[in-house]
């Protein structure tokens, strides 16, 4: 039952943690069992089950239009807002059902919606997955909105999987890099025997978006990904567009950063189609290309704003874009180069679940909001100080 006691008096919650990415390939949804206090060195969880849903086609088509602010008309938001809402309910009955517990023995489910629109410069972030929905249709109090509480108060609003990330894989005696390939790329540096305010990190620039877009504009929509690299390992890297593509700024910008669709989006799979056709390329080079620039990019990132400071003992990958054994093997070249190389590994080399990862750190994010704790990371988003995160809505 929810908020019962195990054998040794540590309390035992069911959580449910639901996450849709800036791929928007559907509804990842992890239901967990947590023990300990909430965001505490006793915290632990075990993955009960994952599940994924596939977005219908003509929602996906519906919310990469809402990316372009010019068609993200109020109504069509609103509309969108709650017809997720629905769907995230659905993907929580189903990962509940296949976990073998009930609706009443959940505690609350955490949410991290779709964001449409980030622009920390700004101070503003749009989310949309209505929790007044979740709630209401599940009976389960739900967690959501999380990333505005930390811009109220000067920070990005993300990354925020960071402070979970310390939570649970921090060691008294290796620097880990934490990975994240997702549609952007993002990094969480935990040093060596680390108190919370020294870890930090930052997105890297495209994970698998560009693969992605790329993909979905040269079949016309019949493939929506770079499936096991094939495209790629298929290609050749053109060296001169990698080059061009090196030169972006956002590389060079120090952290606390983060990105999005706004810059790595349909303006910039545009352009690379545009230089395709310069440099008379074949869809497998341009693909290859921009393949080796994620792996170029991660790789630069650690050695431009972490090498100095923390020399890491091992990069642990997660992700969609761990499942490319192309970019993987990039990745790890790219990282063996300059110097110092680090080894990579996947989540699933230490046990864990790349699918899984970031539906799982919502459930515990939604864990300390539920307590009354802050769920932010300071020295990594950026914000003058802790905030409790999210939005709470009850059935």
């Amino acid at each position: 039952m929810a908020g019962s006691e195990n054998m040794t008096g540590k309390n035992i919650r069911y959580a449910v943690g639901l996450m849709s990415g800036t791929s928007v390939d559907g509804i990842d949804a992890a239901a967990v069992e947590i023990s300990g206090k909430p965001g505490s060195g006793e915290l632990a969880v075990r993955l009960l089950a994952f599940d994924n849903q596939p977005f219908p086609p003509d929602v996906r088509k519906v919310i990469f239009e809402l990316f372009d602010p010019a068609k993200a008309t109020i109504d069509r938001v609103g509309l969108m807002n709650v017809r997720l809402g629905e769907l995230y309910a659905d993907g929580a009955f189903a990962v509940i059902r296949k976990a073998n517990l009930a609706p009443e023995n959940v505690a609350f489910i955490g949410s991290h919606g779709q964001t449409i629109y980030h622009a920390p410069e700004s101070g503003f972030t749009v989310q949309i997955g209505e929790g007044s929905v979740i709630a209401a249709r599940t009976g389960i109090p739900c967690v959501s909105d999380f990333r505005p509480a930390d811009m109220a108060v000067g920070g990005q609003g993300a990354p925020l999987v960071p402070f979970t990330e310390y939570l649970l894989y921090r060691e008294t005696d290796r620097t880990l890099l934490l990975q994240n390939i997702g549609g952007i790329g993002n990094i969480t540096v935990i040093p060596a025997d680390a108190g919370p305010d020294e870890v930090y990190a930052f997105d890297t620039g495209p994970g698998n978006m560009l693969i992605d877009g790329l993909m979905s504009r040269i079949s016309a929509g019949t493939m929506t990904m770079d499936d096991g690299g094939r495209f790629a390992a298929k290609g050749r890297v053109h060296a001169e567009l990698l080059n061009r593509l090196q030169q972006d700024e956002y590389y060079r910008l120090s952290p606390p950063k983060s990105t999005g669709r706004e810059r790595f989006g349909s303006a910039y799979v545009d352009q690379l189609l545009a230089w395709q056709r310069e440099l008379a390329l074949s869809d497998e080079d341009l693909i290859a290309t921009v393949t080796r620039l994620t792996a170029w990019s991660i790789a630069d990132a650690y050695r431009r704003f972490v090498q100095e400071r923390h020399p890491a003992d091992c990069l642990i990958a997660g992700g969609g874009g761990s499942y490319n054994p192309v970019l993987m093997a990039a990745l790890r070249e790219e990282m063996a180069a300059k110097g110092a190389p680090v080894p990579v590994i996947t989540q699933e080399e230490i046990g864990g679940n790349s699918d899984a990862k970031e539906a799982i750190a919502f459930a515990l994010l939604a864990d300390c909001t539920m307590a009354g704790l802050p769920g932010n990371l300071p020295s990594v988003t950026g914000a003058s100080r802790l905030a409790v995160l999210g939005k709470i809505s009850l059935p």
